[in-house]
């Protein structure tokens, strides 16, 4: 594994801008092209069903923008499309054929994803999704919780990776550092069962510069997938100077 955590920016926020008012401001493209040339090694989307942010149209469009970088580059960047397992997100993941599909719970009406998959209760509904993507070749992890159990059964459906769900852990680093301590030993817990497994480890939700401090310590972390702090910081200090020091922290 390289000593360096990659960094895949999630541009829903920045679609989320745009649509609030209507019209092509802020451009996602273009914005998405400037955070690859910035340093960030991948770009994450989650296209929901609501299209609240991220619109069908925009996934091609953001993959034209990977595709464009790689072809011109050697530093290589990848192509990340988060949504639930559902038949609606599969045809998504097969048609624009990403490098990784993460698939992830979603309720009903929920601002933000809030949970994990469980096992072997999901196992029933990810298991032929899971399927489908790795028959096309395409790398799939599954969001979970800190101390999940069955992560056994996650491989064995064919899962590649997991992506640990470090909203709670950023909440209370916001509050206590040193609090924050003892949570995150249940995600180092965690990273090692999936390890043992066979599982790759990469986490997102709420991650920043400083709660990474500690959190890009975690064994076998491989990829941070991070949108909504990254693009709050960027507003006050810039997009490319928040993606230099994010990435300062993971290196």
């Amino acid at each position: 594994m390289s000593s360096m955590v990659k960094l895949s920016v999630n541009v829903n926020k920045i679609a989320t801008l745009r649509n609030s008012r209507g019209g092509n401001h802020p451009n996602l493209t273009d914005l998405s092209q400037k955070i690859l040339s910035y340093g960030a090694h991948g770009l994450t989307i989650h296209p929901r069903e609501d299209q609240r942010h991220i619109r069908t149209e925009d996934i091609a469009a953001v993959k034209e923008v990977i595709d464009n970088w790689n072809a011109k580059t050697s530093n290589r960047c990848e192509f990340n499309i988060e949504g639930e397992a559902s038949t609606r997100f599969l045809d998504l993941v097969l048609q624009h054929m990403p490098d990784q599909a993460t698939l992830v719970p979603v309720s009903p009406g929920e601002i933000t994803s809030d949970h994990g998959f469980q096992f072997p209760k999901d196992n029933e509904v990810l298991a032929p999704i899971i399927s489908k993507i790795k028959e096309a070749g395409i790398r799939v992890a599954l969001f979970i919780e800190a101390g999940a159990s069955g992560l056994k059964l996650a491989k064995d459906m064919g899962a590649d990776r997991i992506e640990l769900y470090t909203g709670p852990f950023a909440e209370i680093y916001d509050k206590d550092p040193i609090k924050a301590k003892a949570i995150y030993t249940r995600y180092e817990y965690t990273a090692q069962e999936a390890i043992k497994v066979g599982l790759v480890v990469n986490a997102g939700h709420d991650l920043d510069h400083e709660n990474l401090k500690l959190f890009h310590k975690l064994p076998g972390l491989k990829e941070v997938s991070i949108g909504h702090r990254l693009v709050s910081t960027a507003l006050e200090w810039g997009f490319e100077k928040t993606i230099q020091e994010y990435l300062k922290v993971l290196s």
